[in-house]
């Protein structure tokens, strides 16, 4: 028995023996990973291969922005200009302008659009009556589906001298006029159509945040002797504030990219002075006016302030609130 069990040991001690598992490797916790959750990764590959084609593989054509593109001559033949593109667009006479009317724009899309899902949800979330909430979901959530050529058609429409909304004024007591030919009213009935069109979609994140809330905390709020309203401050918006700062987060990340199509199809030369930002002049210099480089020049410039402004942002978040994308 001596014999066998020392010849057992040196076995277990023989050189030849294979080499214990390092079990916090990389390699090692990748095959782990692999074997557990091998099936979310395959869902996951069309995405990725989504990415890699539309965002990724697309960046290569970022390098026009410092070529004078000419389709004769090809991506590689073209020649090479340095920041020219970059110097032209910010000694423009339009720089100024779609700066502000960008910035505006945004910070008004933001301070009262940002705000109207949130407000849409706590009070959907205070209804006590389940087929009054169904149906209020279901018609804020409809205009999200309607075609944006659609929703412009009837803006136009509603807005002509005989439309509706000049209908409403002359009730009020007020005048007849163009609605959409007005530099002045360009914002206001923009910012309203895009609340109006994206209130309800918006409000899904956090109504799906809302029903995360402890139940349990509003039974101690209660007990308590807090009424509905400070439950809301005391408990509800609480619970749902990293969320909240999650999308404003990604909200400011992208406060310079408005998109173009439905100021393309809303504005006219005579709201240019507060309607034209950055996007719709990308659209009409790289499109219609076939500036390839310029446009492209514009769009990067563009990409990097929101980028900044991101990085600044997740940041500060992170260290007012201790919430990060990051």
């Amino acid at each position: 028995m001596k014999q066998s069990t020392v010849s057992a040991n040196q076995a277990v001690s023989s050189p030849k023996s294979k080499k214990p598992i390092d079990r916090t490797s990389l390699s090692f916790r990748a095959r782990e990973d692999w074997a557990q959750n091998w099936g979310l990764y395959l869902m996951f590959l069309p995405v990725l291969v989504y990415f890699i084609l539309f965002s990724y593989k697309p960046m290569y054509g970022a390098l026009i922005a410092f070529k004078n593109y000419k389709p004769a001559l090809g991506f590689m033949g073209s020649p090479w200009v340095g920041f020219d593109q970059f110097s032209r667009f910010f000694t423009s006479p339009f720089f100024g302008r779609l700066i502000k009317n960008t910035l505006i724009l945004s910070f008004e899309l933001l301070i009262f659009g940002f705000p109207a899902p949130i407000i849409l949800a706590l009070l959907i979330n205070e209804v006590q009556n389940k087929h009054f909430k169904k149906t209020v979901q279901t018609l804020t959530y409809l205009p999200h589906f309607i075609s944006l050529i659609v929703v412009v058609g009837m803006i136009t429409d509603f807005s002509m001298t005989s439309g509706l909304f000049n209908d409403i004024i002359v009730f009020l007591g007020g005048s007849r006029s163009p609605l959409l030919q007005r530099p002045e009213l360009y914002r206001p009935i923009y910012i309203l159509s895009d609340i109006w069109q994206g209130v309800g979609w918006g409000s899904i994140i956090y109504l799906s945040a809302l029903s995360g809330v402890d139940a349990q905390l509003y039974e101690a709020a209660t007990i308590d002797g807090a009424n509905r309203f400070q439950q809301l401050l005391h408990v509800t918006l609480p619970g749902i504030t990293p969320t909240i700062i999650t999308m404003l987060i990604l909200r400011v990340g992208r406060l310079m990219s408005i998109g173009y199509e439905k100021t393309i199809l809303l504005y006219n030369p005579s709201t240019y002075d507060t309607a034209d930002i950055i996007s719709s002049y990308v659209y009409r210099v790289g499109i219609l006016e076939q500036g390839w480089s310029y446009s492209t020049a514009i769009g990067l410039f563009n990409s990097l302030i929101n980028l900044l402004l991101l990085l600044i942002t997740n940041k500060l978040s992170k260290k007012l609130a201790g919430t990060s994308l990051w």
